[in-house]
């Protein structure tokens, strides 16, 4: 269990810190991924857009 979660909170880092380049590319601002105003601060949370691109990844790896 506790792998998976380490393995969530790394995806969320990692698309966090892509989200911008992701922006430009049409994925990344995906009905579900959170936008949390903490303090002045904006913090994205792009859970729908992890999981579009972990079905995209599965499918790919089950394809090869």
């Amino acid at each position: 269990m506790l792998k998976w979660l380490l393995t969530l909170v790394v995806a969320l880092v990692v698309l966090t810190a892509i989200s911008p380049w992701l922006a430009r590319r049409g994925l990344g601002r995906l009905p579900g991924d959170l936008s949390v105003r903490y303090r002045g601060r904006t913090y994205y949370l792009p859970f729908t857009t992890t999981l579009v691109l972990s079905l995209a990844l599965t499918l790919l790896a089950r394809l090869l």
